[in-house]
């Protein structure tokens, strides 16, 4: 029963549900429990976060378009472009580099959130002097697609006419594909160690009032990838990522020739699945802080999970694709020149005056930086990965530290 009060003692700790989010989260368990009845009484848990994220209407990412923001306000967490415009301007030199090496018109980027990375890139590139001819977003929430659009209404209108959002990917495109915390968004399977072997994680009724979901295992065929799986214990709980992979190799399908950059926090195959690593990385957030209830109060909490790399990197192998690079975020962007980006935007805010800061803009901007660039940050833990097609200019973010040895590629997945 410890595991159990702790757990409840950490979800009373977190700001309670208004009467439109409870009603709205009620709205969201009755869709739940009428999907486990239709699957016989279990639902695999990667059906469950589909729902609890992307449900039209109630799930977490379609009803809560003001997830993303600062501390202090009404959101859940911050991702990089939140924190600044130099995280934006930084990448936008990757951006040019591959875009004018590889004669490439398009942008196209991934769950653009609340739109702020695509208005701070296209300003970025403007003032290199270098517009695409589109900047495409594809966004499946349309809470988020509205507030994106609202975004992009205050850029001045010869960036703001580049900004489309598609439906449906064409059958082919050229393009510079951009994806920002997008795959560990996507539903992941949980996968279970006995002594009897492995078993699925899956949802079912749970009976109270005060736990109307539990979890519920059943015999499986799937097992995490190996070698590194199987040194994990008995008792140990993962995931495996058939929908992230799937979106990969999809993008693999219709991408005619260009590159696609993602970045999130994640480990290669060797490191997610450390035999010390027992409890996985699923993980929940709301009002900036973490819990371990994935099925407490479904929608108003986001759900998410690490990326394995190195399953990432093989689907788009396996898809046609040519590994182009694999670092840290913090190796990214000092390679594409952030601390020169920091000090050009300091010197900005102080006049033209150039050094350490001496203002409030100044020390922002350089807390912003650190906070990308540190290890005990978001330095380390996230990663920058590069797939393409027809490329072949070395690309400047992976210029010193590639790791992509470290994704060991060579080792059959099964």
């Amino acid at each position: 029963m410890k595991p159990r009060i702790a757990a409840m003692n950490r979800l009373q700790s977190l700001p309670s549900a208004s009467a439109e989010q409870g009603a709205a989260s009620q709205a969201l368990l009755a869709q739940v429990e009428h999907a486990i009845a239709r699957a016989g009484g279990w639902l695999p848990f990667d059906h469950y976060m589909e729902l609890a994220l992307y449900a039209p209407g109630l799930g977490y990412y379609a009803a809560a378009p003001g997830v993303l923001g600062a501390w202090g306000g009404s959101s859940d967490f911050v991702t990089a472009p939140e924190l600044g415009p130099l995280f934006a301007r930084a990448l936008a030199r990757q951006v040019l580099q591959l875009a004018q090496a590889e004669a490439l018109d398009m942008l196209v980027e991934f769950g653009a959130g609340s739109g702020r990375l695509a208005c701070d890139l296209l300003l970025a590139l403007e003032a290199s002097g270098w517009l695409p001819r589109q900047y495409a977003i594809v966004e499946v929430s349309a809470a988020m697609r509205a507030r994106q659009q609202e975004a992009a209404a205050a850029l001045p209108d010869p960036l703001r006419r580049r900004i489309v959002w598609w439906d449906a990917l064409p059958a082919r495109f050229d393009a510079v594909v951009l994806g920002n915390e997008v795959l560990d968004a996507m539903p992941v399977k949980l996968l279970h160690r006995t002594a009897q072997g492995w078993r699925e994680r899956g949802v079912v009724r749970g009976g109270e009032a005060e736990q109307p979901l539990a979890f519920a295992d059943r015999p499986t065929s799937l097992v995490p990838p190996p070698p590194a799986a199987q040194a994990l214990p008995d008792g140990a709980v993962t995931e495996i990522h058939p929908a992230a992979e799937a979106f990969i190799a999809t993008l693999g399908r219709h991408l005619g020739r260009g590159a696609l950059l993602f970045i999130d926090y994640g480990f290669p195959a060797h490191e997610y699945y450390h035999p010390q690593r027992i409890t996985g990385t699923l993980r929940c957030h709301r009002s900036h802080r973490a819990h371990d209830a994935p099925l407490w109060e479904p929608g108003l909490s986001d759900i998410t999970a690490h990326v394995n790399f190195s399953g990432i990197a093989r689907a788009g192998i396996e898809a046609g694709l040519d590994l182009l690079g694999y670092t840290s975020q913090a190796r990214f962007l000092l390679n594409c020149g952030m601390l020169d980006v920091l000090g050009a935007a300091v010197a900005a805010a102080q006049d033209g005056v150039a050094g350490a800061p001496t203002n409030r803009h100044g020390l922002t901007l350089t807390a912003a930086v650190q906070r990308l660039l540190a290890e005990s940050e978001m330095g380390e833990l996230f990663k920058v990965v590069a797939l393409g097609r027809g490329c072949a200019t070395p690309l400047l973010g992976f210029s010193t530290g590639d790791r992509s040895a470290a994704l060991d590629l060579q080792t059959p997945p099964c």
